[in-house]
């Protein structure tokens, strides 16, 4: 029974719920935005706020899902702390992903800005119809690399450790918690980085591709067998990055858009 005075700890499901719940409306929108269509490797990300807009909300869609541990805990610690009559964060869950998804965008940035400045080189050797293929499926093999590195291994445990990372890094106030959820930011940039730059190099705006590496990232941080998972996916890279580099014409899924993403956006008029 619950004592009278004493505040109920959140469930999981109060904590996961909305969580999952925020992710689909975010798959949606971003569904919705793209109109149908899909961006291969190359294709323009459109202006820079429609593309920040874009990835924020594709971060959200695709994080939100595996990293409802570390919420959790931290909404448990917080009522933790209102039991013990300290102050607690308000909305400090909301707070925390605000810092997280702030480190995810920063990242998207510096991924504009280094597809902006590569195709305004417009190097021909590197079109799609010459060396593209071969770059894209270079990218993607060194992704699958990466998997297998101690640093990668290190900032993983850090993804799922949510007790050890909180208890190491904790930080009071409602600042202290966007800066919490940016630190767990960056341990997750130094996991998922790599995955990132495949899905640049697959088409940064493509939901099928998104969708994949989503998936990829919530094995990683939420199936029990940690090396297995990081194997699977290292192994599924090298396969889809030798695919790309030699027959990206038999890759499914795999295709070239001449639009710039902005014109995703756009309504379709009737005919």
């Amino acid at each position: 029974m619950t004592r009278v005075g004493v505040p109920v700890r959140p469930g999981p499901l109060l904590t996961i719920g909305p969580l999952l719940a925020l992710a689909v409306v975010c798959w949606a929108v971003v569904v919705q935005r793209m109109g149908g269509e899909d961006g291969g490797p190359g294709a323009d990300p459109g202006p820079l706020g429609f593309f920040t807009g874009m990835w924020t909300l594709m971060m959200a869609a695709m994080m939100l899902p595996s990293v409802w541990p570390t919420v959790l805990v931290y909404q448990r610690l917080q009522a933790a702390r209102r039991e013990r009559g300290k102050n607690a964060v308000r909305m400090g869950p909301a707070l925390l992903l605000v810092g997280y998804l702030a480190a995810w965008t920063i990242v998207g940035l510096i991924g504009f800005a280094i597809l902006k400045a590569g195709r305004a080189l417009e190097i021909d050797a590197l079109s799609w119809s010459r060396g593209g293929p071969l770059l894209a499926g270079g990218v993607i093999i060194a992704a699958a690399a990466y998997q297998l590195t101690p640093l990668k291994d290190v900032c993983l445990r850090h993804c799922r450790g949510p007790f050890s990372f909180l208890f190491e890094h904790w930080r009071p106030g409602a600042l202290g918690a966007v800066r919490l959820g940016a630190r767990h930011g960056i341990w997750c940039i130094g996991c998922c980085w790599a995955l990132m730059t495949a899905l640049f190099a697959l088409g940064v705006m493509s939901i099928a591709w998104t969708a994949l590496i989503a998936v990829f990232i919530a094995a990683e941080k939420l199936l029990p067998w940690r090396r297995a998972a990081t194997t699977f996916v290292s192994l599924a890279l090298l396969v889809l990055g030798l695919a790309v580099a030699l027959v990206p014409e038999r890759v499914p899924g795999l295709m070239i858009a001449d639009a710039p993403m902005h014109k995703m956006s756009m309504p379709r008029i009737p005919s």
